[in-house]
């Protein structure tokens, strides 16, 4: 069994990783990254034989044979750095694609994490996977959200055309251990600006909600739903936490481990959804047993202790470069 995983130093794909060497039908694991936001350190863990990266973009692979089974998980997924590099976003999704689908034998699975940007600023709450979603397609998001979109359709049409497996997840708000210190979102934003003792910053007022899942939870539902449960479901399946939390309730839950940081208000996001929320009726149906069983708050408790525990390391980490001030720290 030969498996690819594109962006597998990044944050979700790091943990992919680790739940991939689980398996002992695994006999070669290759961990694709070009280091933009996935850190090297992710991978430092691993002394597996079975595992070699390669430093390239997705899109510019080299002939590496084929593959019993790729998982594209190569874009960043935070505002500020997708906007910073909107057509290598682009070129990193929708491209990288189209290069993984050549490197895929015969029969093979494609895996895609997609995500909930496709439903925009919803109408529709929660939001079920037949929503077509509310999607500026000239906005600022959109280099991330349409290419996302973009994907979806070229896999489910490689699906009907040419009977190529595949399974589309569509990932909400995900937080845990491996976040970069400087990716843009909002736990990781508090929590560094709390280690810092800056202050807590907020997009707007803070009412506006997300489904916060921890990333154990969510790498446990991926591996559920790519190999361990035997299902031919192709998607797209919503996962994540559909408990809905503000972003002013997040701020002020770290702020509790970092009582010298104020929590202080900048002007609002452009676009930025007012609220997200998954409908998890399908993903239940199709996984069961499967839930995101950490509660919010244990989640956010551990990701301190690890931000805590790898301060030093962020010092002194060269990896990539520092993208613009986070213009939507909320999502």
């Amino acid at each position: 069994m030969r498996v690819l995983v594109a962006g597998g130093a990044g944050f979700i794909g790091s943990h992919l990783v680790d739940r991939l060497l689980r398996r002992t039908d695994l006999d070669d694991l290759t961990v694709v990254d070009n280091f933009w936001t996935g850190r090297r350190a992710n991978l430092h863990h691993i002394a597996d034989p079975r595992v070699r990266i390669i430093e390239s973009d997705v899109e510019r692979l080299a002939d590496l044979g084929q593959f019993d089974e790729i998982y594209h998980l190569a874009s960043p997924a935070s505002p500020p750095w997708y906007m910073a590099e909107p057509i290598r976003t682009i070129r990193a999704n929708v491209l990288g694609a189209l290069r993984l689908l050549d490197a895929l034998r015969p029969g093979g699975l494609f895996g895609f994490t997609s995500t909930s940007e496709v439903y925009g600023d919803p109408h529709v709450t929660p939001q079920p996977e037949s929503y077509r979603g509310s999607v500026d397609c000239t906005g600022p998001r959109s280099s991330y959200d349409e290419s996302k979109r973009c994907v979806e359709a070229m896999l489910f049409e490689a699906r009907r055309v040419n009977r190529v497996r595949i399974k589309v997840v569509r990932l909400f708000n995900v937080f845990g251990p491996r976040t970069r210190p400087d990716d843009g979102r909002a736990v990781s934003n508090f929590i560094t600006q709390g280690l810092r003792k800056q202050p807590i910053t907020i997009y707007g007022d803070g009412l506006q909600t997300r489904s916060w899942g921890y990333v154990d939870d969510i790498v446990d539902g991926l591996a559920r739903f790519f190999w361990l449960q035997p299902s031919e479901y192709p998607g797209p399946l919503n996962m994540g936490n559909d408990r809905e939390i503000s972003v002013i309730d997040v701020a002020r839950y770290v702020q509790r481990s970092f009582p010298d940081s104020a929590i202080v208000h900048l002007p609002p996001a452009p676009q930025d959804p007012t609220n997200r929320r998954p409908d998890l009726t399908l993903a239940y149906r199709t996984l069961p047993g499967w839930s995101c069983a950490v509660p919010y708050e244990v989640g956010v408790d551990r990701a301190i202790a690890w931000f805590r525990a790898n301060e030093h390391s962020f010092i002194a980490d060269a990896d990539g470069y520092l993208p613009p001030a986070p213009v939507l720290g909320s999502a």
